[in-house]
């Protein structure tokens, strides 16, 4: 089967790379964003929310995307419910990168909101949101109900609430994020996680690297998790990075997901005291098999070897760093 007939990619939104390229990763998120909407529209999982920021969109995703989608929103949801659940919720929550993420309202229905959930991405993404929250208010409703205290601070590129903040801020400029995040009451001495979906590689290795000790410096105890490519250096990967190439979207830090391992190597060579990885096939093969049976009846897939193929060029990463009477580093897929 030739790998050129479909590439596909379980992209999304970060705050990286070059001001010329960053109208291209800004694209990510847009394509992202509609292929979990897609997904959801199929019935592969329950999310409510998603339709109130992502239109649906009239070109049918391949199946081996949508599985793919749920293996990653799965695999992301388990390692961060397994966080909170270590810390009893007493913590907070940053997603780098979040775009239209959903997971703050989706744990609130769980019943698992940590102390403070707080979202960055680019400004331009941030106002967008923003704007669905202001003229949504099945969306806003759950924020005012927590905040319950004095009015929402809005300025347009950014949301403050008691419970949850959507800040906009380049994940490049360090100083700027955590004067940001400070206004917005980010808690340096709570549990914290922290968690990047197709951001990382966007980014130039030493740019990631300052972000993850950033990271590691800035909270004693803490879980950093980390979706996105892996084994790029075959003809499969050479293929996805050609293909986002050409819509003005380099991946600056492929060099850093040549493997596992270095993957692996990047947490721990930047101040982090575990890490584990595993790609998304051998993800998918871990899923309960009522679920598997469950979403694989939803469509007909006719390659099993592209879903494959695709699958093993992602990975979840994730990193711990104290924590070791909350049990941090026992938490794993």
């Amino acid at each position: 089967m030739a790998t050129s007939l479909r590439t596909p990619s379980f992209t999304s939104c970060s705050s990286s790379s070059t001001d010329t390229d960053d109208e291209g990763v800004r694209g990510t998120c847009e394509d992202a964003s509609m292929c979990k909407r897609f997904a959801v529209s199929l019935g592969y999982w329950h999310d409510p929310y998603i339709q109130h920021f992502v239109r649906l969109s009239k070109e049918r995703k391949a199946p081996e995307i949508n599985r793919g989608y749920f293996a990653r929103v799965h695999g992301v949801s388990q390692l961060i419910k397994a966080f909170l659940r270590k810390t009893e919720c007493h913590c907070q929550i940053l997603n780098l990168g979040a775009g239209m993420d959903t997971t703050f309202w989706r744990l609130k229905d769980e019943d698992l909101l940590p102390s403070k959930y707080f979202e960055v991405d680019f400004p331009m993404i941030v106002t967008r949101k923003l704007h669905s929250l202001k003229v949504k208010p099945f969306l806003l409703q759950p924020i005012i109900e927590l905040h319950s205290e004095d009015p929402l601070q809005n300025d347009g590129h950014l949301l403050d609430s008691k419970r949850y903040a959507i800040i906009g801020a380049d994940l490049r400029d360090l100083p700027e994020l955590e004067e940001k995040l400070k206004k917005c009451n980010m808690n340096p001495q709570l549990p914290t996680l922290l968690v990047t979906e197709c951001v990382l590689v966007y980014m130039t290795p030493e740019q990631s690297a300052n972000l993850l000790k950033w990271a590691a410096s800035s909270f004693d105890t803490a879980m950093f998790i980390n979706y996105e490519q892996v084994n790029m250096d075959d003809r499969f990967g050479q293929i996805m990075i050609e293909n986002l190439r050409r819509r003005q979207c380099d991946l600056a830090g492929v060099e850093t997901c040549k493997s596992l391992e270095s993957q692996k190597e990047r947490l721990l060579s930047n101040g982090w005291e575990t890490a584990s990885a595993v790609d998304m096939m051998e993800l998918y093969s871990k899923l309960p098999q009522a679920e598997v049976s469950r979403i694989e009846s939803l469509e007909f897939l006719d390659e099993m070897e592209l879903l494959e193929q695709l699958m093993q060029h992602y990975c979840l990463c994730w990193a711990t760093k104290g924590g070791h009477a909350l049990g941090l580093k026992e938490i794993t897929y």
